[in-house]
């Protein structure tokens, strides 16, 4: 059984799948209050996936944790990997990360290609496309940090065929000037990041021998953290 936890943004989710077959998925508006709600919905998720009821039999039977490792939220991103390591670290699992942008856009693979958009500040996007290959959906560039204008630039330009993550964050002047582009909006329902989603993705990077130790995991962050020291 595979457990994934997904906390990196103001909705998380978390999902039990057997063997690729989803078993219990919750989806829940947590705002930024990631930590006080995961652990009651980790415990009623393997509780869904038991027929039961019994969640400690579920936990029991997993073989390996996944997690949405970012870019987002700090806290949630903390509060997710928090979890997943102690949890994995007391059922002696390993672990298997997965990032934001290759989650969201695995919705759109049977599209082909896809670029995940994601407004890490007020001035600044992080993008990264993805494609369908045979060795499964892979990244077809390193995810890059700029400006909305670069990120703009960038999508008019770009033959993946959907754009999705935070596009209902672009303004509407902007959302117009794709649209006049070859550019296609992702459906806003499949923006959702499902944890569902993450367990199948981080099922296959585990059965390819991509899972570490929980100790081994690490943050996606792409950029520096708003507080302490800054610049003048």
């Amino acid at each position: 059984m595979e457990l994934a936890i997904e906390t990196v943004g103001e909705l998380s989710s978390v999902a039990v799948s057997d063997d690729g077959q989803l078993l219990g998925e919750i989806t829940w508006a947590s705002g930024r209050r990631h930590t006080p709600s995961l652990v009651p919905m980790i415990e009623r998720v393997c509780a869904l996936a038991d027929p039961a009821g019994d969640a400690t039999a579920t936990r029991s039977r997993l073989e390996v944790v996944i997690v949405d490792v970012g870019p987002g939220a700090y806290g949630g991103i903390r509060a997710g990997m928090a979890a997943a390591i102690g949890l994995a670290t007391a059922l002696d699992l390993q672990c298997v990360g997965v990032g934001r942008l290759e989650l969201q856009s695995y919705a759109h693979a049977a599209a082909g290609s896809a670029t995940a958009i994601h407004r890490a500040s007020r001035r600044s996007w992080v993008w990264q496309t993805f494609a369908a290959s045979p060795r499964g959906w892979e990244a077809a560039a390193e995810a890059s940090l700029g400006s909305v204008e670069e990120l703009l630039e960038t999508l008019e330009s770009s033959s993946a065929a959907v754009i999705c993550g935070d596009t209902e964050l672009l303004e509407e002047a902007q959302r117009e000037r794709l649209a006049a582009s070859s550019a296609v909006m992702g459906a806003p329902a499949l923006n959702i990041r499902r944890a569902a989603l993450l367990a199948e993705l981080g099922r296959r990077r585990w059965q390819s021998g991509g899972a570490v130790p929980p100790a081994a995991l690490e943050p996606l962050y792409l950029r520096d953290p708003a507080i302490g020291p800054q610049p003048q």
